[in-house]
């Protein structure tokens, strides 16, 4: 399994929080958040996010019917992805 570190997002403001993110990206990868929730349920790849030292795991969660993805660490929304720097 291929694991990603995940450094910076692109968001659509226009979205609710739960789908505005639109791409995960990292030390050379960027990829879609469809694409991310793929490799994620397939198990082919996971991704995560540190903060404070400490690693969580991206994962899929379900909203009115809508997969989205968000930390392991968060509640109901996904602060640690939304508060990453934007993807050049």
């Amino acid at each position: 399994m291929a694991v990603y570190q995940v450094t910076c997002i692109k968001k659509d403001d226009r979205k609710s929080a739960y789908e505005r993110i639109s791409t995960l990206g990292g030390s050379n990868w960027q990829a879609s958040s469809d694409d991310v929730i793929t490799y994620i349920e397939r198990g082919t790849h996971s991704f995560y996010v540190t903060k404070n030292g400490s690693h969580t795991d991206v994962v899929v969660a379900v909203r009115l019917g809508r997969k989205y993805l968000k930390t392991r660490a968060d509640d109901s929304e996904p602060n640690n992805l939304l508060s990453l720097p934007e993807c050049p």
